[in-house]
């Protein structure tokens, strides 16, 4: 397994990367119409973003975005690994590629939102007002699982939410991880 530039794939790499975008995300994101091919096509245009791809051959297993939103902080988005081929560690091997580039580029962290809109956490379907921030101490799984906890597992600490930010009861969890270590003087 490679992992490369994702402005190296061909036309038919970069379809396989839409159509994993398409399936690898729960809930109704980048189902519609060339909703999927849109977002994949943004990671090949301008230098606010880049992608990396996992390759094994020619074939695409996953891929990671980034978006240049803040001088130091880099985020993450998004993260997609073909449904075959999840849990296997492509994912893992995608963002520490991503924090190593990061890192080299000059960002201090990497940040990231991980919507629930399908119940994959205790926080799904819940008033999270008031005292957002103490629910979210207590975030548990759900039998069906959530990208929250392979990002925990992985060193990147909650840092906030934004409630109801898909509808009541499906919030944004956001998370970050410090890629570089700090100068001295």
């Amino acid at each position: 397994m490679d992992i490369i530039d994702f402005d190296r794939l061909d036309d038919a790499q970069r379809e396989e990367a839409s159509r994993i975008l398409r399936q690898a995300i729960s809930g109704p994101s980048y189902k519609g119409p060339g909703e999927a091919e849109t977002e994949t096509a943004s990671f090949l245009a301008g230098a606010e973003r880049f992608a990396l791809a996992a390759v094994d051959g020619a074939t695409v297993r996953g891929w990671i975005g980034a978006i240049r939103g803040y001088s130091h902080a880099l985020e993450l988005h998004p993260l997609v690994v073909d449904p075959p081929w999840q849990r296997k560690g492509i994912g893992r091997a995608l963002v520490a590629a991503l924090e190593e580039r990061a890192a080299a580029e000059g960002y201090l962290v990497v940040h990231l939102g991980t919507d629930d809109e399908v119940g994959g956490t205790s926080l799904f379907n819940v008033d999270l007002f008031p005292n957002a921030l103490a629910k979210l101490v207590h975030i548990q799984p759900s039998p069906s699982g959530h990208p929250f906890f392979f990002y925990r597992s992985i060193g990147y600490e909650p840092i906030g939410l934004l409630p109801d930010a898909n509808g009541f009861g499906k919030p944004d969890i956001f998370m970050a991880k410090r890629v570089a270590k700090r100068a001295t003087a």
